[in-house]
């Protein structure tokens, strides 16, 4: 069953090796007395801060450092990049005036991670 999502959720992406903590926007719309997401809350390090490390070959930092080591994959400091919303987010819930963020949404990165959540910041709350 899909939860909403809010400020402390646990995010984990193909390409990163770390997990991450995602930061809602702050707005007035609370889930379980915290920040509750929407899909526009896409932006990087704002709302998606780093995941460790990065082993995307698409990531400019990661194909130079692995150039340097005679093509021996190198994983480099991750700087999320993503542009697109979150999808598919909740149509039926609005969270100022977007579809809510919710446990099963999924965030792409332009260097070809697939950012998902692992837990969505809070366990009480489910999305009819």
């Amino acid at each position: 069953m899909p939860m909403h999502v809010c400020t402390s959720a646990q995010m984990m992406c193909t390409m990163g090796m770390a997990p991450s903590v995602f930061n809602a926007t702050p707005r007035m719309v609370l889930t379980n007395n915290l920040i509750a997401g929407n899909i526009m809350d896409n932006k990087p390090m704002v709302n998606i801060p780093p995941f460790g490390m990065c082993m995307s070959p698409a990531n400019p930092s990661v194909a130079s450092a692995t150039a340097a080591a005679l093509g021996v994959l190198t994983p480099m400091p991750c700087t999320p990049n993503t542009a697109a919303p979150w999808a598919p987010g909740a149509p039926t819930v609005l969270v100022d005036q977007q579809p809510a963020l919710d446990n099963v949404s999924q965030l792409v990165c332009n260097f070809g991670g697939v950012i998902t959540f692992v837990s969505p910041g809070q366990m009480n709350e489910l999305i009819p």
